[in-house]
């Protein structure tokens, strides 16, 4: 009898390990959009009276302050939900470099499989909902990842997946690796011209290969937006006005490196944009504060004309400077969209709507053996 058998042999025999019901919500890749489904659902099922947990078993997000022992998405959910207590489930590990380091000299030789067992609580007849690592291999160094946290706590697995760098084989390959275990995916921000590929040919395939599509979430611009205190802080700007408004949300962005002519024509094709250019360029950025911008971002750490300063105060939009060249600011800008997270109310609101309209709650709560 191997050592993975008798752990769970000894769960049995405690009588815990099926004392509570998981779901452990995964994804194939990293920015799935895991925490936005995880919070839509935890409201519908509180809509339908059940008793709620939450958690993250292995933390990997925190800002300026990995020391205060918690992940950043798990604080904002409980706030959220106003979760606390024994809703809450611990975060066992904050997954860093120095953690990394620490378990490969054998500093770190902590059976994090055993700490689970915290995990195995009494919580019937409600339902713990705890948030998996970025891929189905993250954490296994520590013995942390998707699947191994589901053979350990006997859970079942919802993967969140956006439709591409091939998700299909990654999804096939997760159904092999997770077996029964695997109750459903949710293919998360469709583009719109993908929606009825999707539909008519993705979602038919993958019901026959026993893998429940539960939901198809089309895209939302809210959703992969960022707010400009978001890109404050990426970009340790120094902000020059409007230091009230930074909670604006920024869809797209917008590069000043062109005549006013052109500027103009390429800024009224956008929304809610961010503006970056150069902080001498006077003439593009009184463009851009009379189209649809959310802040300017000025490269250079050069200062704006008063007259600048004096409309962005008129019109609400902040105007950021940052000590750098525009290139390095636009880079640093498009990994923030591609690494969005959910830490803003208007982003709730959206993720319920979106779940409410294209998510099978109830087959979900059948499968699970909650109806």
């Amino acid at each position: 009898m191997d050592d993975n058998t008798i752990y769970k042999w000894k769960l049995r025999s405690e009588g815990v390990a099926k004392s509570a019901n998981y779901l452990l919500i995964g994804s194939t890749e990293a920015y799935s959009g895991k925490s936005a489904i995880a919070l839509g659902l935890i409201f519908q099922c509180q809509a339908k009276g059940l008793n709620i947990g939450y958690g993250k078993p292995l933390g990997t997000y925190f800002n300026e302050d990995p020391t205060n022992g918690a992940d950043q998405d798990v604080q904002f959910v409980a706030q959220t939900l106003k979760l606390s207590g024994p809703q809450l489930q611990p975060t066992l590990l904050l997954l860093d470099e120095v953690t990394v380091h620490k378990r490969l000299q054998g500093e770190d030789r902590t059976d994090y499989r055993q700490s689970l067992t915290r995990y195995v609580q009494a919580q019937d007849p409600g339902l713990v909902l705890l948030e998996g690592p970025a891929n189905l291999e993250e954490g296994t160094l520590f013995n942390l990842s998707v699947p191994q946290i589901a053979e350990a706590i006997e859970s079942s697995v919802l993967l969140v997946v956006r439709p591409v760098n091939q998700f299909i084989d990654a999804l096939l390959s997760a159904k092999s690796r997770l077996g029964d275990r695997l109750v459903g995916v949710v293919i998360n921000d469709v583009p719109s011209e993908q929606l009825e590929f999707i539909t008519s040919m993705v979602r038919p395939f993958l019901e026959a290969q026993q893998i429940p599509v539960l939901g198809t979430l089309p895209r939302s611009a809210l959703l992969r937006s960022v707010s400009v205190n978001e890109l404050r802080q990426q970009l340790k700007a120094e902000v020059l006005c409007r230091p009230d408004r930074l909670d604006l949300m920024v869809e797209c962005l917008s590069i000043g490196a062109m005549n006013v002519s052109s500027a103009l024509k390429y800024f009224r094709k956008a929304r809610n944009m961010a503006v970056v250019t150069g902080g001498d360029r006077t003439d593009i950025q009184l463009a851009a504060l009379e189209s649809s911008t959310q802040c300017l971002v000025l490269t250079g750490h050069l200062p704006p004309s008063p007259l600048v300063l004096s409309r962005a105060e008129e019109v609400e939009i902040p105007v950021l400077s940052v000590d750098l060249d525009t290139l390095t600011t636009v880079e640093i800008i498009d990994k923030a969209f591609g690494s969005v997270r959910l830490h803003e109310p208007l982003k709730v609101e959206c993720i319920t709507q979106l779940m409410a309209e294209h998510f099978d709650i109830n087959r979900l709560m059948a499968a699970l053996g909650k109806v």
